[in-house]
């Protein structure tokens, strides 16, 4: 007979990947995000400086220098990150108005097993309008969800690096 403590391991590694969802592929964000409206991919990676500006600038350090866009005609932007919530990444879109302001943002893939909260509609909608000049801080101006701590807060600072992004590195391509 084995020892349960052997089994232990593998059933926790397994775990983790069975809460996994999809809710939105990247063409559904664009069409949510976007309505009626075709997007051009724009391939853009950031250079050393560049990142180097975005974290000191959101405070919040940059994971991959290379960028997931698309450009709207009317040059408003879709991004497509990922956060690290507790254990898993976190995929979300972020939809901005040619400006720099937050249009809306979705989340596309929770990998978690609680914390799926960040999906509420009203929850979201608290970052609508927000530029980089905004504080984006849990408990601030970005209201926490109880049970989902970690998700919200990664969630806001991915949010508050894509506007740095957008102030330092987006908004001068034509």
């Amino acid at each position: 007979m084995r020892h349960p403590c052997i089994l232990l391991p593998a059933v926790l590694v397994a775990s983790t990947s069975g809460y996994a969802v999809t809710y939105l592929t990247a063409a559904q964000a664009q069409a949510v995000l976007f309505p009626e409206t075709a997007l051009a991919p724009v391939a853009r990676s950031l250079t050393a400086g560049e990142t180097t500006a975005i974290e000191k600038s959101s405070g919040v350090r940059v994971r991959q220098r290379e960028l997931h866009l698309w450009r709207a005609p009317d040059g408003g932007w879709l991004v497509v990150d990922e956060v690290l919530g507790k254990h898993e990444f976190i995929t979300f879109a972020v939809a901005l108005t040619a400006g720099g302001a937050v249009r809306q943002i979705e989340i596309m893939d929770y990998r978690e097993s609680y914390g799926a909260e960040v999906r509420n509609e009203k929850w979201r909608a608290q970052f609508a309008g927000k530029t980089a000049t905004a504080p984006l801080q849990l408990d601030a101006d970005i209201k926490n969800i109880s049970g989902a701590t970690l998700s919200c807060r990664h969630v806001t600072d991915g949010v508050k690096r894509i506007l740095a992004t957008h102030a330092l590195v987006l908004k001068i391509l034509h």
